[in-house]
């Protein structure tokens, strides 16, 4: 599925952001950079973007000389339920989005740019990989870690930048590039929350105005944890406890997992006594939506 428009070519151009949408076209760009010795920072997305991306690419022209933010809705990382054809493309004020922060070079490919009809090779992922999205949704971490590695090759960036909001995400990829011995600097900026605590992603566009307001229960139990442990509580099943109650007070909201971690192995702790990880998925109306913490003493 195409999600460009006639327009974005021209738009891209007019704004000084290039646009590019071939392998040979990227190489042949980058390279020039490589060149002038100026630094490389990546930014990957999805696209749909908002200000939580804008903020990676803003982090990238801050600290790179040259920033490359990627486009492209990874079939490879959606399951057979998952919303890959309705994902929302919207490249034109993408491009628009990224030029106002200085984003230098947008790469979006078609998907047999990215997976010629052979294409046979996949990245396995296991430790930080299988447990929270790993059980839920089979598969979606060897997407992700194929199409940023393809990514990494093709661009080679000193620097690229995830979201914390994709805490596993970003713990995956950090995992990959220590095994691989990729010379590449990941950066994980922050969370940016809606006014109202909801935490931005491009699947918020799915939530009706009630559901949306029923989500804000994921940002409420992570706040509800933070003050257990900040009041004394240290047992993790009492905290468990009492977010299981919270979310029983929304029940239109279906409760996934609500976790509390290691923030490096993710493996489930008993107490509270250390830097720990709070972590929640759930599924409001049919839109599924993650959100974390980093909570502890």
């Amino acid at each position: 599925m195409s999600n460009r428009s006639p327009a974005a070519t021209e738009s891209a151009a007019a704004m000084r952001t290039r646009l590019v949408t071939t392998i040979a076209v990227l190489r042949s760009e980058l390279a020039k950079v490589r060149r002038a010795g100026r630094t490389i920072g990546l930014v990957p997305t999805m696209g749909a973007l908002h200000a939580g991306h804008l903020s990676l690419a803003q982090s990238s022209c801050v600290e790179c000389d040259f920033t490359v933010a990627t486009i492209f809705v990874n079939p490879a990382q959606f399951g057979p339920h998952d919303d890959f054809q309705r994902y929302p493309r919207t490249l034109d004020s993408d491009l628009a989005a990224l030029a106002s922060v200085g984003v230098d070079l947008v790469f979006a490919p078609e998907v047999l740019e990215v997976y010629r009809p052979e294409h046979a090779t996949y990245i396995e992922m296991r430790g930080p990989a299988e447990p929270l999205e790993g059980r839920f949704r089979p598969g979606h971490f060897r997407g992700v870690a194929t199409v940023v590695l393809k990514l990494f090759n093709l661009i080679q960036p000193d620097r690229a930048y995830f979201g914390q909001k994709d805490y596993q995400q970003s713990l995956v990829i950090r995992r990959m590039v220590v095994d691989l011995d990729l010379p590449i600097e990941i950066r994980v900026c922050p969370i940016v929350r809606e006014p109202d605590g909801l935490a931005m992603s491009s699947r918020n566009a799915y939530l009706t105005a009630h559901e949306h307001a029923q989500a804000l229960v994921l940002h409420r139990s992570l706040r509800r944890a933070a003050e257990m442990v900040a009041a004394g509580e240290r047992d993790a099943k009492t905290v468990l406890a009492e977010i299981h109650e919270l979310f029983a007070e929304v029940p239109e909201v279906r409760l996934q997992y609500f976790v509390l971690t290691d923030p490096e192995t993710l493996e489930e702790v008993e107490r509270v006594d250390r830097k720990t990880l709070a972590a929640v998925a759930a599924v409001v109306g049919t839109t599924r939506l993650i959100d974390n913490l980093v909570i502890g003493p």
